[in-house]
């Protein structure tokens, strides 16, 4: 996994501290584990990012800091990471988790039709989601721990994959470019040196000898 991609696109100290639901762990923010970018410490972001990107209401980065805290991975990358449920991806993902909780508890669902986004009253629209998600009852209380388990499972493995992938192509090609650099000075070690052509006017002029 680039670090240097990862870096670029994650909140910094600076941003989380002046975040209103991350000030509440600021005291955290010198912690060295929580700002590693290894597999494990990433990939454990990435899972609880997912996990806490379900929660209702907009307390999903304070959630996401303080489990991630809690277990010593990535910080920006679990708060980064609850960016994935946004107006556009809730409702549908909702859906998805009231549709898992009804198959797990059969006769549990019967929703209505979800409530059409407003953006020009999303207050309104806030109200009527929240009615809407009671009364899928049940199936939802079941159906989101369980989509979010199974999220974050998946991204833990996706990230764990990649990563490895990543590591095990950037190793080659090092490998590569080191074979190649040795084929090449053993070439030129090899290769015959041809000699001057000003080389006989360097040797030293051997005295003739007396024949007297």
């Amino acid at each position: 996994m680039p670090r240097r991609f990862i870096r670029r696109h994650l909140p910094s100290r600076e941003v989380l501290s002046r975040n209103r639901h991350a000030r509440h762990f600021v005291h955290f923010l010198g912690e060295p584990r929580l700002w590693q970018l290894n597999r494990r410490s990433v990939a454990g972001g990435v899972a609880v990012g997912l996990f806490t990107g379900l929660i209702p209401g907009p307390f999903q980065m304070l959630a996401a800091g303080l489990v991630a805290v809690a277990l010593r991975v990535n910080l920006p990358v679990a708060v980064a990471t609850t960016l994935y449920t946004n107006p556009f991806t809730i409702v549908p993902l909702y859906v998805l988790a009231g549709w898992l909780g009804g198959w797990v508890l059969p006769g549990s669902l019967s929703p209505g039709d979800p409530p059409a986004m407003n953006w020009q009253h999303p207050i309104d629209w806030t109200v009527q989601f929240a009615h809407w998600t009671i009364s899928l009852g049940p199936a939802l209380a079941l159906g989101l721990p369980l989509l979010a388990t199974s999220l974050a499972l998946a991204g833990w493995l996706i990230t764990r994959m990649v990563w490895h992938v990543h590591a095990s192509l950037a190793w080659r090609r090092r490998r590569a470019r080191r074979s190649s650099r040795a084929d090449s000075v053993k070439t030129a070690a090899d290769r015959p040196v041809a000699p001057r052509p000003d080389a006989a006017l360097d040797q030293p002029v051997r005295p003739e000898p007396d024949r007297e």
